[in-house]
């Protein structure tokens, strides 16, 4: 289903948009997920397996695709940030001098065909029945009439607002330029009520009567952001407002900045101009299973698919902290068992925590060690999945050229055949170029930077035993020379956002035991 294109004929687009509800009358929707920077092929890659969808088209920072499926197979999606049901997926606006001119070519945009309109309504009700607004807006706060005392929950709560706070800033940094922000609550709520203020007067003051359908008679707000030459010309807030006051005088809602029942995001830049409705008001990433949060859960997910595991394997964190990358692989690959290790006892403690929350203390065991020397027998796991703390986050100020000898022991105990997955900072990845230099030339498919991977991947199995993603570029890899490290060999390296920096995910194979060198 191809966007419509400036010169199409008004017969073209109405074909389209025929098409779209003929795709909805069939029960399937069309939907967009925002993505991390560099998650993008992970999530295509999920929703063809986990949802059957098609039509999957990427661009930076989004996934678009078409599926048939209820919300609680939506929300199962790990490695997506928000999940929106698409209204309207359009080229670039023209730009032009003239303000009032690009103001009226957005709402138009927006508002046009508002059968098309209430057909997108009606699937968002139907999905909305499965769990009905109260579980809709309980998301956001899951206790809004009880008031904890405890220090404890506390924290969580204030946990959580970062974990939404930490989301909106990866969002608004996918596109570049963008004018989007995260403001400070006092300013957020300032910002909020002026809108609505603007809204509400602009509505009263038209003197038009808007159209009232009591079927679809709503409560919303507008989320909008912009970037690159449109940004140049008018301000979200513009944009926001002008289409609020279109909504309201075509269809009657009402604003509600605070509680609506529905909202509308709208994202303006210089690849596409797109609508959309999310389903669900907390990020998909917000993971409820996870008491407090260490690493993005969505990178976490991401490196366990990387990792290859299957039903019966021995899955090993060896600076696990608070375990994130356990719970997400426990949670999609059940039937292996899985270890981790740190040499903190606060992490430990926070990890022992979150095991108990997710309720799978029967999947995960706790030691406390030092990954430079694992009480753990030679060959014992087959697969090493770690987020190495160096950096900025942890204050680590050691040498950092221990990291051999860290990669060292993880080839210890790992199984010839198996994998090891880490996710490493800026600053170690641009030290791998010189530790792994005589296996540069034997890997050309590993990529030292950017948001590619090695292609083309196989399609993922989130639903079986295995979360391989081993592909023909991967096994000859397995027969390229040994590295600086001996038995492994690399596979591949992914660029990742983690927000405020980027990072980068590197998966190894062994091939061969120490002694076979």
């Amino acid at each position: 289903e191809p966007p419509p294109r400036r010169g199409w004929s008004c017969q073209a687009r109405a074909a389209l948009r025929e098409a779209g509800r003929a795709k909805m009358a069939a029960g399937r929707g069309r939907y967009f997920c925002t993505a991390g920077r560099g998650l993008e092929p992970f999530l295509a890659r999920e929703v063809r397996a986990r949802l059957g969808a098609t039509e999957v088209d990427c661009v930076s920072g989004k996934v678009f695709f078409s599926a048939e499926a209820e919300p609680g197979e939506l929300r199962r999606l790990k490695s997506a940030e928000r999940l929106f049901l698409l209204v309207k997926k359009h080229t670039p606006l023209a730009v032009s001098s003239s303000r009032g001119k690009m103001l009226h070519e957005i709402k138009s945009l927006v508002i046009e065909e508002p059968k098309y309109w209430l057909d997108i309504i009606s699937i968002w009700r139907n999905l909305h029945r499965h769990e009905g607004k109260k579980d809709y807006v309980s998301q956001e706060n899951p206790f809004p009439l009880k008031r904890k005392s405890e220090e404890s929950n506390v924290a969580t709560k204030r946990q959580k607002t970062e974990q939404v706070r930490e989301t909106l800033s990866e969002e608004c940094q996918v596109q570049a330029r963008e004018t989007c922000v995260v403001p400070e609550r006092k300013n957020d709520q300032d910002c909020r009520a002026e809108s609505k203020a603007s809204l509400e007067y602009s509505s009263e003051s038209s003197g038009e009567k808007p159209i009232v359908n009591e079927q679809f008679s709503f409560s919303f707000r507008v989320s909008c952001r912009c970037s690159g030459a449109i940004a140049k010309i008018l301000t979200s807030q513009e944009i926001g407002r002008a289409v609020g006051i279109a909504l309201m005088k075509q269809f009657g809602w009402q604003a509600d900045l605070r509680d609506p029942d529905l909202e509308i995001f709208v994202h303006l830049n210089d690849i596409h101009s797109v609508v959309g409705i999310p389903l669900f008001r907390l990020p998909l990433a917000n993971r409820e299973y996870i008491k407090t949060a260490g690493l993005r859960s969505t990178i976490a997910w991401a490196m366990a698919s990387l990792a290859e595991i299957s039903a019966g394997a021995f899955v090993l964190d060896p600076m696990c902290g608070l375990g994130t990358i356990l719970l997400e692989a426990a949670r999609e690959w059940p039937e292996a068992c899985y270890w981790g290790a740190d040499i903190s006892d606060s992490q430990l403690e926070g990890a022992d925590v979150n095991i108990r929350t997710a309720g799978l203390m029967d999947k995960i065991e706790l030691l406390k060690a030092s990954v430079k020397a694992l009480p753990l027998p030679s060959e014992s796991f087959d697969a090493v999945i770690s987020d190495i703390p160096f950096g900025k986050k942890f204050k680590i100020t050691k040498d950092i050229q221990l990291f051999p000898d860290i990669l060292q022991e993880m080839d210890r105990v790992l199984r010839v055949g198996g994998t090891i997955v880490l996710l490493l900072s800026q600053d170690l990845h641009k030290r791998m170029d010189g530790i792994t230099e005589c296996a540069e030339n034997d890997a050309p498919n590993a990529i030292s930077g950017g948001t590619s991977e090695t292609t083309p991947a196989k399609a993922l199995n989130v639903d079986g035993n295995s979360s391989s993603l081993v592909n023909v570029a991967e096994e000859s890899c397995l027969r390229s020379r040994q590295t600086c490290f001996g038995s492994l060999v690399p596979c591949g390296v992914h660029g990742v956002s983690l927000g405020k920096t980027d990072a980068f995910i590197y998966k190894y194979r062994k091939i061969s035991t120490a002694g076979n060198r």
